[in-house]
């Protein structure tokens, strides 16, 4: 008997499966992709603020999308004059002096929201006092967070800082929109 233009239920079946694990390739990878970031730290004018630690970064938006720096000092591209957008230097110096503007490239995950949480994380022994903290997204910057003002002393070991996430008060506290 002649086929009169019809597909076997298995071509059918086998194209079908083909094209869903193509699509699902395609949208693993699309979360695999990494974005650049450009933070920008101040770290305050007291005497006694700067700091020769590592700092820890971690930042993220409302799906989920958490980056973690381990190591921030690494990560220093420049120094700025926190009065003019103008580099005062493009020369590696040690970050985290006291009344300068750091800023440091860092790459990571793709945040699909704005950034809206922030922590830093410092590990060794001496105080650091920073200013502000700006995460800029250069995907977009409608993806770019607020700043992020600290101006106390970090505690030592600890995640420290702000979550500005959307979220609602209930009686039991705050109900987070934040996918954990």
């Amino acid at each position: 008997m002649a086929n009169s233009g019809r597909t076997s239920p298995p071509f059918i079946a086998l194209l079908l499966f083909s094209l869903l694990s193509a699509t699902h390739c395609l949208l693993h990878n699309d979360k695999q992709k990494n974005c650049m970031y450009a933070v920008t730290v101040e770290t305050s004018c007291t005497k006694g603020a700067d700091t020769s630690n590592h700092v820890s970064l971690r930042f993220g938006d409302t799906n989920s999308n958490d980056i973690v720096v381990r190591r921030l000092n690494l990560k220093h591209v420049r120094r700025v004059d926190p009065l003019e957008p103008q580099v005062l230097d493009d020369v590696s110096r040690k970050p985290f002096q006291v009344c300068m503007v750091d800023q440091f490239q860092v790459t990571g995950k793709c945040v699909t929201s704005p950034i809206c949480y922030l922590y830093l994380k410092l590990s060794g022994t001496d105080d650091w006092r920073p200013g502000f903290v700006q995460v800029r997204s250069l995907k977009g910057p409608h993806l770019s967070s607020n700043y992020f003002y600290f101006r106390r002393v970090l505690p030592r070991h600890v995640w420290h800082g702000f979550d500005t996430c959307p979220g609602e008060v209930t009686p039991f506290g705050m109900k987070r929109n934040r996918k954990v």
